[in-house]
């Protein structure tokens, strides 16, 4: 029994070393246009003992919006994704896909998203369940 809860503990801290080959396809990312509006922003919070520094930003450009991460850095993990969430747990979300490289990262959110319903912004290793980072969305008052 004690072998068996050393293994777990061993897989818990150690599990996120691989990307999966379902997961390594980037789903889609854009530029924020200068005419964007910015509607909603929030800083990260690290989760589980990970490290992250940046910004969350929800421009309106047009009738679309997108996500920008600003200034943003956090502890490298395999499959990252980025999810618009219902809550700050990954547990009802909108994944608008691959954590790029570099501080600066833009995510077209789909239409008919509403900021009242999907308030987080969290980055989430898909292939293991381990949260790295929240940011919860305030409106930016116009």
């Amino acid at each position: 029994m004690r072998t068996i809860l050393t293994l777990i503990t061993i897989l818990m801290f150690f599990g996120c070393e691989s990307e999966g080959e379902l997961t390594l396809k980037k789903i889609g990312s854009g530029q924020v246009s200068s005419e964007a509006t910015l509607r909603f922003t929030g800083t990260f919070e690290p989760e589980g003992g990970n490290k992250v520094t940046g910004t969350a930003n929800i421009y309106k450009e047009g009738d679309r919006y997108k996500l920008s991460l600003k200034d943003f850095s956090i502890s490298s993990g395999p499959d990252l994704k980025v999810y618009l969430s219902k809550t700050n747990r990954p547990d009802s979300f909108i994944n608008l896909g691959s954590l790029g490289s570099g501080t600066s990262q833009t995510y077209t959110v789909p239409e008919g998203v509403s900021f009242a319903t999907y308030p987080y912004v969290l980055i989430h290793c898909q292939q293991f369940n381990h949260l790295f980072a929240t940011a919860a969305l305030k409106s930016n008052s116009l």
